[in-house]
């Protein structure tokens, strides 16, 4: 008798958009928002731009949210084929009324509705905070002006534009996502994930500053070279594997438009700085090393505001 074992995506992996200004959204993502700056790199498509990377106080895939910056690219704007919002998971609704006095306070509009609290970032990116009950493990940051109890605790969804979302079904099934209301979900062992959808506005996509480029899914080592497999057998025409040195990656886009990413869980952002130190310097992959010195003259320097506050006290 044949068994088939079934394997699942871990839920998000991170979610990587673009910014016109690395430090005004370091200033947003570590200053206001209270993530961890865990990594401070290159674009590896693009080594002479910035990659910066924020997540929880251990860099946990689950909670990394990614930008690269194109300094003074104009705005975007999300459309049919696009993520337009990032939604975070809250544990409760003190979190949200803390977060609401917190966003207001920094001239950041929100608006609350139930069990969550909507704004958007400076450049336009929209987030969602949501209060959610799963086992999943919270993977919040630690700052000082957030109480441990009211952080953010990692990904809980995407909300993707599409005018046709049931035309991504069979690669979704063949990934093993589940559907649920407006969407799908997939959940590992761990962590789960889900993916929305909302109908798309009149207005074409225009990629730019407070888009999200593409959204990954996490999936262990041993079972990377397996998604690729599988979404070939549903039609995806996924790239090879790339080693990003932190996670290994495929590519490819789903049939509503969204680029998808699979990332591996590791080796992970430790394997070039103790963990007590990520984000601090301009960390390079071994096969971009050699470029720093002409690298890192044309990059702004970041003053990373959780590192301040830290010399301050």
């Amino acid at each position: 008798m044949l068994y088939v074992t079934t394997v699942n995506l871990e839920g998000i992996h991170h979610i990587t958009a673009i910014t016109a200004d690395a430090q005004k959204n370091v200033d947003f993502y570590a200053g206001v928002l209270g993530l961890r700056l865990v990594k401070k790199t290159v674009n590896q498509d693009d080594p002479t731009v910035y990659h910066l990377f924020f997540a929880d106080e251990k860099g946990s895939a689950g909670s990394d949210l990614t930008f690269f910056e194109f300094p003074g690219v104009p705005p975007g704007r999300a459309g049919a084929g696009d993520v337009h919002r990032v939604v975070w998971r809250v544990a409760s609704h003190e979190a949200l009324d803390f977060w609401a006095e917190r966003l207001g306070a920094h001239g950041v509009e929100s608006e609350r509705a139930g069990a969550s609290l909507r704004f958007s970032d400076p450049e336009g990116l929209g987030h969602e905070l949501a209060v959610v009950e799963v086992p999943d493990q919270p993977l919040s940051a630690e700052h000082p002006d957030v109480p441990a109890q009211l952080a953010l605790q990692g990904f809980h969804a995407v909300c993707a534009y599409s005018s046709e979302p049931e035309a991504s079904s069979g690669l979704l099934e063949a990934l093993e996502f589940e559907p649920v209301e407006q969407g799908w979900e997939a959940r590992g062992e761990k962590r789960g994930g889900l993916y929305l959808y909302d109908d798309p506005p009149e207005l074409r996509s225009r990629q730019g500053a407070g888009s999200v480029h593409h959204v990954a899914r996490a999936s262990t080592m041993e079972d990377h070279e397996t998604w690729r497999e599988r979404a070939v057998a549903a039609g995806a025409q996924p790239t090879p594997v790339i080693d990003r040195f932190y996670f290994r990656s495929i590519y490819f886009r789903e049939p509503s438009g969204v680029l998808f990413e699979i990332a591996t869980l590791g080796p992970g952002f430790t394997v070039d700085e103790p963990l007590e130190q990520l984000g601090e310097k301009l960390s390079l992959p071994p096969d971009y090393e050699h470029l720093r010195d002409e690298v890192e003259p044309n990059l702004r320097p970041v003053v990373n505001p959780r590192a301040a506050e830290h010399e301050r006290g």
